[in-house]
């Protein structure tokens, strides 16, 4: 694919932590990405916990009560092939390594009026073992400083550390714990402003945050992929549960996978995650239950 100075972008990421590229994604296929987060919440994909009915309000309006669609891949056969698009691919191999795999989509909704989330860094979620997770966060939407876009810390990801982490107070953000006793301005970092269908890459240690969707109206869609060397394991769960030592619910997307004799599993659930406490509150049960009834399913089978 010419035109990508994949050399040039992999210097800047290693360097920054992260890397800009505008119009990786054509606007037919942003549309058709911002149609199938409709589908989905609407249960037209495969029954998902948190979805509505088919039928009622306009895709807008339906959208506008979803914070976020979690693991869509699982129900979207375009979500995953979003995964595996030819030019996020041809970035990735250069930024992380031949062989790469991925473990996890989100897409967030963002409409106006919503809180950002403040600083963090991914890898306190999603551990690797070789520091190479690198999300790729696709602007369904212009993303801008007006309504949310994302800010870094360029070379917070150099020294390896992962900051501790705290409940703040500061409304302008989720209740997501934020990073402390980092070495930056919090008031500080770079704006990353994109149009619809430019990707950001960054690493999963570099310190990143976005502030509220300021904007008289619309959204601030963005498809989030996470990924990382097929090379490591990767000790990740989510739940509160005990890290496995790799968990295999992957995606290979890339070169080959050196741990291919494990298996694949299929152990994270897709969720439509609502706006409304009252319907969060029920998807979070359900997802608990969930996880009560696979833990019954393997104690009867040991």
């Amino acid at each position: 694919m010419a035109g990508l100075d994949t050399a040039g972008l992999a210097e800047a990421y290693q360097r920054d932590g992260y890397v800009a590229v505008e119009g990786l994604l054509s606007a037919a296929e942003v549309q058709a990405l911002r149609d199938e987060a409709a589908a989905i919440a609407r249960g037209e994909r495969g029954d998902v916990i948190g979805a509505e009915a088919p039928a009622g309000p306009s895709d807008d309006e339906l959208m506008g009560e979803v914070l976020a669609i979690h693991f869509p891949h699982k129900l979207s056969p375009l979500v995953r092939a979003s995964m595996s698009h030819p030019k996020v691919v041809q970035i990735l191999q250069a930024l992380i390594g031949p062989d790469v795999k991925a473990m996890q989509t989100m897409l967030f909704v963002k409409k106006a009026g919503k809180p950002g989330q403040a600083w963090h860094q991914d890898e306190h979620y999603i551990a690797t073992r070789d520091r190479s997770l690198c999300g790729a966060w696709i602007a369904l939407d212009d993303a801008t400083i007006e309504n949310g876009c994302l800010w870094m810390h360029p070379g917070s990801h150099r020294p390896g550390v992962l900051y501790q982490t705290r409940p703040h107070d500061d409304d302008r953000f989720d209740p997501a714990d934020e990073a402390q006793q980092y070495p930056f301005d919090r008031e500080g970092g770079v704006p990353v402003e994109l149009k619809a269908g430019g990707v950001a890459f960054f690493n999963g240690y570099v310190l990143h945050r976005s502030l509220p969707n300021r904007a008289a109206s619309g959204f601030r869609r963005a498809l989030v992929t996470h990924y990382m060397s097929a090379n490591s394991l990767l000790p990740w769960v989510t739940g509160g549960k005990r890290a496995p030592e790799d968990l295999r619910d992957i995606v290979m997307i890339a070169g080959e996978d050196p741990y291919a004799w494990r298996g694949i599993q299929d152990v994270n659930v897709p969720y439509v995650r609502p706006d409304n406490p009252q319907r969060a509150a029920q998807v979070y049960g359900r997802l608990a239950e969930l996880a009560r009834e696979r833990r019954q399913l393997q104690g009867a089978g040991g």
